[in-house]
């Protein structure tokens, strides 16, 4: 059964929506974390949507958090609940992305993914298992979960930006080489690639620069 997410906008700053970005949270954190990034890429990007839902299950141990999926070194459960909730978050996510399609009256090359950590994964695993090919995913912090399984189950190839921190603590910094090797594997022509100098598992200034100038190339600014 697809649930419902629950998610939190910062409208268009022209009133027109022509291009909507899709920020998906990390673990146990929220849709608002990531939606104050709006006010510092709005102004590049007037005609753009910002959307953050909040992931469908609440986090043990993060009372106002939530997660994509259980992590099972982190909180216990076993990998086959990870597995059963990283599934059915992909419905609810696929389900919510082609919802807000509809309703918003744009095309699948108008929606970008922006993800974080967790966010990441799941953004990677979705984007090239659509259909319709998006404008591209912004991946921070997170990696490619089972790569091997790409090659067959890719069914388009939106450009990818993968942006990670040196000294990153939770996520290790080797797993953006690891998720370019897959995605070009599977046959990604549009692959690239930012490092954060010193920075841990975060979103450091250069890192959303560098972002901001993908974003404003793949939805036409």
């Amino acid at each position: 059964m697809t649930r419902v997410l629950t998610a939190e906008r910062k409208e268009a700053l022209s009133g027109s929506v022509k291009s909507v970005v899709v920020f998906l949270h990390g673990y146990g954190a929220n849709g608002a974390d990531l939606l104050g990034i709006a006010d510092m890429l709005a102004e590049h990007l007037p005609d753009t949507l910002f959307v953050a839902p909040d992931a469908p299950e609440t986090c043990p141990g993060a009372p106002m958090g939530y997660q994509w999926f259980p992590i099972p070194w982190l909180d216990g459960s076993s990998e086959e609940a990870a597995q059963r909730g990283m599934d059915a978050a992909i419905v609810d996510v696929n389900a919510f992305l082609d919802a807000l399609i509809v309703d918003e009256d744009i095309l699948p090359e108008q929606l970008a993914l922006f993800g974080f950590s967790q966010g990441t994964m799941m953004s990677l695993h979705i984007a090239p298992r659509r259909e319709d090919q998006i404008a591209g995913v912004v991946a921070f912090s997170g990696r490619l979960i089972d790569p091997e399984l790409l090659i067959d189950d890719v069914k388009s190839k939106p450009p990818i930006l993968l942006i990670h921190g040196d000294q990153d603590e939770v996520v290790p910094p080797k797993s953006l080489s690891e998720a370019a090797v897959g995605l070009e594997k599977a046959g990604f022509k549009e692959v690239f690639a930012h490092v954060m100098k010193g920075t841990g598992h975060g979103i450091a200034p250069d890192g959303l620069s560098v972002a901001l100038a993908f974003m404003r190339d793949k939805l036409n600014f």
